[in-house]
């Protein structure tokens, strides 16, 4: 825990952010969301002693604000906006408008800043080839859904408007095809020994292992409950006195949990360790989807061990 408990909520928007501050003389302000003003909020906030900052993901508006308060050495962690608003709502908070965000993000900060675990929440420093991954990563993902939608379409549209669909089927292919070589190269150029780690289980491709890299920096860092619990493939109690519930997997991080659900669901049918543990769980009278859960958990919490310990996978340690 922090020495300091000076906290800060940044509520993001696209033109603009607000911010609020405890523990520190800073009345509530706005900036704009542009590089100027990032480094004029930077400044202020270097002098406050700050311990933590706490802002929502808002589907990147946030990331180059982020990076500059990470850059001036400023502990930041982006948290999941459901996270954020049910904390409100616990709080009371019923009304919602920018300036009253930033202010229950501060106190949402001063409520981590107590926790132990504390560093899982903590945004690790992404550097400008990270960054240009991740937008690799979610345009490639953009694409494969426009695609999807428009096949969709295919059944519901007449066979005269066929055509139009398939031409932009055709070019969203031809954008995936320019897009997805791109990616691959960057991650051999830049982040080729961990490419080649995570590769090194079967079940995890090129897509799966860019991925990871640009949207879980968390991997390696963690331990095994904390890394789980933030993919959200950790299950969670549903206990009420007597009553047991079924434990269920909630929360994290959904791009992350799809691919390694694709990821598991080969290597639980290719990969030895992987499959057998499969087999087990299903003759142990698990349902098949329980069982790939657990799978999937098994395959990200030994890619963590990986990682940290700087190993490949290896069939004969990982089966135990």
């Amino acid at each position: 825990m922090s020495a300091s408990s000076v906290v800060v909520g940044i509520d993001v928007a696209k033109a603009h952010v607000d911010v609020s501050v405890l523990g520190a003389k800073f009345d509530a302000r706005r900036f704009d969301n542009q590089a100027q003003a990032h480094s004029a909020l930077t400044a202020a906030l270097k002098s406050l002693n700050v311990a933590l900052v706490v802002m929502e993901a808002t589907g990147g508006y946030e990331t180059q604000l982020a990076c500059a308060l990470q850059a001036a050495g400023l502990p930041v962690a982006v948290v999941n906006p459901r996270q954020a608003r049910d904390f409100a709502k616990s709080m009371g908070r019923l009304a919602k408008t920018d300036a009253v965000d930033a202010r229950m993000l501060a106190e949402f900060a001063a409520v981590l800043l107590r926790r132990q675990d504390l560093a899982r929440f903590l945004r690790p420093l992404a550097d400008a080839q990270q960054q240009w991954l991740a937008a690799l990563v979610t345009r490639r993902r953009q694409l494969l859904a426009m695609m999807l939608s428009e096949r969709q379409r295919l059944q519901i549209t007449p066979k005269a408007l066929h055509p139009s669909i398939e031409a932009i089927v055709a070019a969203i292919k031809a954008q995936l095809d320019d897009i997805e070589p791109q990616m691959v190269a960057h991650v051999r150029e830049h982040f080729g020994e961990l490419d080649r780690l995570l590769q090194s289980a079967s079940g995890i491709g090129p897509v799966a292992s860019a991925t990871l890299i640009a949207e879980l920096p968390e991997l390696g860092r963690l331990n095994r409950r904390e890394i789980a619990a933030l993919v959200g493939i950790a299950p969670m109690a549903n206990d009420s006195g007597s009553s047991k519930g079924r434990r269920r997997i909630q929360g994290g991080r959904f791009d992350i949990r799809r691919v390694l659900y694709m990821a598991a669901l080969t290597a639980s049918r290719r990969n030895p360790v992987i499959k057998a543990f499969y087999e087990r769980l299903i003759a142990a009278g698990k349902l098949p989807k329980v069982a790939l859960v657990a799978c999937m958990r098994k395959l990200l919490t030994t890619l963590n061990a990986m990682v940290r310990t700087n190993q490949p996978w290896n069939n004969s340690l990982h089966a135990t």
